[in-house]
């Protein structure tokens, strides 16, 4: 019995068209580290457990958010509402400059100092308790410190296809 994939090479373009069809929530990751901001727009966050309360959110290597992060120990998750289309594309663009990135986007900072946007359907507060290797992206695993609801639940961004849509 041959295991799947043995031998064969997996192409990277079906894989990526395969993966874009399982639509997923948006979220912006924020932390703060020696008085900088760092964020970015993910679509892999993911509860990993409600006892003890755990997340997870896989995070590129080689994005200024990874190490920021690690240093930090500490970060925020903002669950975009369909309304904050244009702060999701803001913060998944490369190469946007560090000092004022959080400018565009109205946000409070929690008791730890990380930016929590204005207007998301949620908000988590989550301190890092484990990182975990995985080719160019690590999972890193963290405990949920406060949880917070809007008191509108509107409509939720989602990601699509390669593209941001609504979901009621």
């Amino acid at each position: 019995m041959t295991r799947p994939g043995e031998g064969e090479a997996v192409d990277v373009d079906i894989y990526r068209h395969a993966m874009g069809r399982l639509a997923k929530g948006v979220a912006v990751v924020t932390t703060t580290t020696s008085g900088q901001d760092h964020a970015l727009t993910a679509d892999s966050v993911t509860s990993v457990s409600i006892d003890p309360v755990l997340l997870l959110v896989c995070v590129e290597t080689d994005a200024r958010f990874h190490d920021a992060a690690l240093e930090a120990g500490v970060f925020g998750v903002s669950i975009l509402s369909a309304e904050q289309r244009a702060v999701a594309a803001w913060f998944a663009t490369p190469g946007r400059p560090l000092p004022g990135q959080m400018d565009r986007a109205s946000h409070t900072r929690s008791p730890s100092g990380v930016a929590l946007l204005d207007g998301a359907l949620a908000t988590l507060e989550c301190t890092v308790r484990a990182v975990h290797p995985a080719g160019d992206h690590s999972v890193i695993i963290a405990d949920v410190a406060s949880a917070r609801l809007s008191g509108d639940p509107k409509p939720a961004l989602v990601h699509f296809r390669g593209q941001y849509s609504a979901l009621p």
